[in-house]
């Protein structure tokens, strides 16, 4: 199915240049001079290779029909992650290279959705935002504004987040596993 490339979302098999590719990353770049274009980064579904391609916003790029499963994330072992089916409970697991930076993010009993192409698992998609606990915050200096003042902080997951001022080691925060970022203070 033909889409337009300013629909380009991480996550989507696209076909390109006769191979099946899965977007990582997307960018819409508006420069000075001349149309917007999308930067895409993505991975080679067969070879596992990363490249990179730009398009024109009105340029039609063919998306691949893609069986979308409800799955529920069970554990790591090793290098590879186990996931099980919510509807039939057929476990099956996918090696750390499919997930990439996202795997980081993976909980325990977490809600995911996997994409398959014919038969092979080829994309997981986590939700867009997640609850994690800040482990270390660099202390409050006085006199700084909070409108435009971030400061480091070191999520349980072992990533690096900008958090405003006011959170301390040891709170809830929600962040957006798209772009890992600060979204706000956990509930």
């Amino acid at each position: 199915m033909k889409i337009s490339a300013n629909s380009i979302r991480g996550g989507m098999v696209i076909e390109h240049e006769g191979k099946q590719w899965m977007v990582l990353k997307n960018q819409v770049v508006q420069p000075g001079k001349g149309g917007a274009f999308m930067q895409v980064e993505m991975r080679d579904i067969a070879g596992g290779n990363k490249s990179q391609a730009r398009w024109r916003t009105a340029d039609t790029v063919e998306r691949l029909e893609v069986r979308e499963l409800d799955c529920t994330f069970l554990f790591k072992d090793g290098d590879m992650f186990t996931f099980m089916d919510a509807a039939t409970y057929d476990q099956f697991s996918v090696p750390a290279e499919l997930l990439g930076e996202k795997a980081a993010f993976l909980q325990d009993n977490m809600e995911v959705s996997v994409n398959f192409i014919e038969g092979k698992p080829v994309a997981v998609s986590l939700p867009t935002s997640v609850i994690l606990t800040v482990v270390e915050a660099d202390p409050v200096v006085k006199g700084q504004t909070a409108a435009s003042s971030y400061k480091p902080g070191l999520l349980e997951n072992g990533l690096k987040v900008l958090i405003p001022p006011f959170i301390e080691a040891g709170t809830k925060i929600v962040v957006n596993t798209e772009d890992v970022s600060y979204v706000e203070r956990a509930k």
